[in-house]
């Protein structure tokens, strides 16, 4: 039931965080805004137009948004976000969830890469660059709160730290939080890392793979792109604010209430994005590997705290 609740939420809501997002971003620049609901919209005109492939372009271009949708509903299903028990127990191991982002990210570039376009191109070769140092940096970025769990099971993690509160506020947590939140922001193509409003091709990533997509492939990336930013804002907020998360054995009443909890943490910390964004500017691209290193090093300092501090 948890994984149900959970699978609704993200497929229901991510396209409404994305809309709360660029609404917020649009009232701080003084503008009226498309309104919360305009993502929904986007997304069935899509859905009803008719689907484009390009001359030449194989098996790989059609397959990457299924495979791109796919891991990202079994990752939505996985992790603690709602509940820490879930039925894919074996799936809602930390290298397992890591491993279907990277699949995502991959058959998204392999998709791109497919079409022999030179945006394309460009585009997959800049994805895979962010994609070597973003995905290492959650592996072990959560892997320092592992250590004091004594499992990488996140559900065990996110367990630990309702029992011991105290733990949110130790130096382990706090470099974790830090790496993960510039990973977070870097894995969503969010400003400083890149600018998923843009199409100017020197500073496009995300955009320029999906260019030669249209009609009801485009609308699966765009829904799986936003369900992979509120999948992991929502795995942010459980891992360091656990509040309110129900655990295991929980009734009806914690579960409803574990849905109440999500929706606010996700929703502030959307706002809190779309906020920032206003005020940053995005960084030059060979700015970006310096960034995503810094925010490795703060990985690997929190994993020595852990085994220092234990």
């Amino acid at each position: 039931m948890t994984a149900v609740i959970q699978l609704v939420l993200v497929v229901v809501g991510a396209p409404l965080l994305v809309g709360v997002m660029r609404q917020v971003r649009a009232r701080l620049e003084g503008r009226a805004g498309a309104g919360v609901l305009q993502p929904w919209r986007d997304l069935r005109k899509l859905v009803r137009k008719q689907p484009i492939t390009p001359h030449g372009t194989g098996w790989v271009f059609r397959a990457a948004p299924l495979v791109l949708a796919a891991t990202a509903l079994v990752v939505a299903a996985a992790v603690p976000l709602v509940s820490t028990t879930s039925p894919l127990e074996g799936v809602a191991d930390l290298f397992a969830v890591v491993a279907l982002l990277a699949l995502g990210s991959v058959a998204l570039a392999l998709g791109g890469l497919d079409t022999g376009t030179a945006f394309g191109g460009m585009g997959a070769s800049r994805e895979v660059t962010v994609l070597a140092l973003v995905e290492p940096t959650i592996l072990v970025s959560v892997f320092a709160l592992s250590v004091r769990a004594g499992s990488t099971n996140l559900g065990a993690i996110v367990t630990f730290t309702t029992e011991d509160p105290l733990a949110v506020i130790s130096p382990v947590s706090l470099l974790a939080a830090a790496a993960l939140a510039i990973v977070t922001i870097a894995e969503t193509g969010r400003i400083p890392v890149d600018n998923p409003a843009t199409h100017l091709e020197l500073t496009m990533i995300h955009e320029a793979m999906v260019l030669e997509y249209a009609g009801p492939d485009l609308a699966l990336i765009e829904w799986a792109s936003a369900a992979r930013l509120s999948v992991l804002l929502g795995l942010l907020a459980s891992l360091f604010a656990p509040w309110g998360i129900a655990t295991a054995g929980a009734g009806l009443a914690p579960l409803l209430l574990g849905v109440v909890v999500l929706l606010v943490k996700v929703g502030l910390l959307g706002v809190l994005l779309a906020a920032g964004e206003v005020f940053m500017a995005k960084l030059r691209l060979f700015r970006v590997p310096e960034l995503l290193a810094g925010s490795f090093l703060m990985a690997l300092l929190a994993v020595a705290a852990s085994f220092f501090l234990a």
